[in-house]
């Protein structure tokens, strides 16, 4: 009976070690979650938006008076924006005020389909359109039906047990979101795919009234967007571009000032457009702060958090005794365990005043910078756009840690950090412009140079 039992115990010991093996290689693939590729819209020539153009768009808004188009000008001017960005093709075409359904389908089909075709030509032979198990398409602005994943799914004629969802309202930050939905999702599946599709529609929303705070958007925001593919297979980490290490999200929504300061809405005219207030810097402030107090500890060393604790406390001790406390900065030096910053390019402000206030480097904002001035503010493609440049400018090396900070309406801020697994040069959408952007903490803008007297006080008409 002994002997009997010895043997027993040990096939049930094995079988039992076995499965719990099982379990946790299981659950460590799926909490993996690796990205395989990414692409972003690059439009065509004659939708570019230069200086000429743009002056043309402005002119031939009806309700704007002298001061309001010397506003617009001025505010191009001073926006960070280039010549080579693209607008959507109703308002190159002069229907601004009159958009159709079939403007904003024609806007929404080039740009994902120009990325999903693109991003499954080169990752052909790994996965194909039927092998997606995942599928989120992210579009603020636009909420068609049937919606605009079933329009992805109808077009590549993907599996019928897909999981697929639908984003509106979310800002330029919901690309972010959308990847914290897929990692939760694949907690729950095994060795699967997933697509996540960002952009944004600006053909029917484009603003024809005279409120400043509302024309502000025709200013920054431009076509674009981006594909990302995603799996939480570890047989393809070797494939594998980058692995997710954390996503964060901050929502101060409760408070009014936040909740309105970034907000859709008429006019008193009754014209449609994006309302942006002075509220806005505030409350990006406020979410970004909640956001990386829970953040920066899962990423930056111990040391270095233990440093900025004792700093902190000793600043408190001298000010209670009533010594003064100047400091820059959030006090602590991010460079410990993040290499790359990946901020949003959303407007000149938002990128000086986020790297400021983390006390980043002219060469840590230089990505955003230039993405803005040669994409525009894409919303919530913007942030792969910054990813491009790094790419193309070779920065990215095995085993730099990449923080993509990422705002939008609601209020709120979504970060996450990206680990690159291998040293990365691939050709990108910058491919025939990165050239052009050597490492410039600023370049030459269009607008001031051709429209230098709108920031001459004496100009002002209302003076006159």
């Amino acid at each position: 009976m002994e002997l009997f039992s010895f043997p027993s115990l040990l096939v049930l010991s094995t079988i039992i070690v076995f499965y719990i093996s099982k379990f946790v290689l299981n659950k460590r693939n799926q909490r993996n979650c690796f990205m395989l590729h990414y692409e972003c819209f690059k439009g065509k020539e004659e939708r570019k938006l230069d200086t000429e153009t743009c002056a043309k768009v402005v002119q031939r808004n009806k309700n704007l008076g002298l001061e309001e188009y010397r506003f617009l000008l001025r505010t191009m001017a001073s926006s960070g924006i280039g010549e080579e960005t693209y607008g959507p093709r109703n308002v190159l075409e002069g229907r601004e005020d009159s958009p159709s359904l079939l403007d904003a389908h024609s806007e929404m089909d080039e740009i994902m389909f120009d990325t999903l075709d693109k991003l499954f030509h080169k990752t052909k032979g790994l996965v194909s359109p039927s092998d997606i198990d995942i599928l989120v398409v992210n579009v603020s602005l636009f909420a068609p039906s049937p919606s605009l994943t079933s329009r992805v799914i109808n077009r590549y004629k993907m599996r019928e047990d897909i999981k697929s969802f639908n984003l509106s309202g979310l800002g330029c930050s919901a690309s972010v979101i959308s990847v914290d939905i897929v990692q939760r999702i694949f907690e729950t599946r095994e060795n699967a795919f997933a697509l996540v599709v960002s952009t944004e529609t600006m053909g029917p929303h484009w603003y024809c009234g005279k409120d400043r705070s509302m024309m502000l958007s025709n200013c920054l925001f431009r076509a674009g967007g981006s594909s990302v593919l995603l799996t939480n297979a570890a047989r393809f980490k070797s494939r594998a571009l980058m692995k997710l290490v954390t996503v964060v999200r901050a929502h101060v929504g409760s408070d009014d000032e936040a909740y309105s300061c970034c907000m859709q809405m008429e006019d008193k005219e009754g014209h449609p457009g994006f309302l942006l207030t002075k509220y806005l810097k505030k409350a990006a402030a406020r979410a970004l702060t909640k956001n990386l107090q829970v953040l920066l500890p899962r990423v930056l060393p111990i040391k270095e958090l233990l440093r900025y604790a004792i700093v902190r406390a000793l600043k408190r001790r001298t000010t209670a005794k009533g010594e003064s406390s100047a400091s820059s900065g959030i006090g602590l030096d991010l460079k410990t365990g993040l290499q790359h910053f990946c901020i949003h390019p959303g407007g000149r402000a938002i990128i000086e005043g986020v790297g400021k206030s983390l006390g980043l480097t002219e060469f840590d904002i230089e990505p955003a910078r230039m993405a803005l001035h040669r994409f525009g503010n894409t919303s919530s493609g913007g942030l792969w756009y910054v990813l491009g440049y790094m790419e193309a400018k070779k920065r990215l090396k095995k085993g730099d840690k990449i923080l993509m900070m990422s705002m939008g309406a609601g209020f709120e801020s979504n970060n996450c950090v990206w680990e690159v697994l291998k040293n990365l040069d691939g050709k990108n959408v910058w491919e025939d412009s990165i050239e052009r952007y050597p490492g410039m903490s600023k370049i030459p803008n269009p607008f001031t140079e051709k429209y230098d007297w709108i920031n001459d006080d004496t100009m002002s008409f209302v003076r006159v």
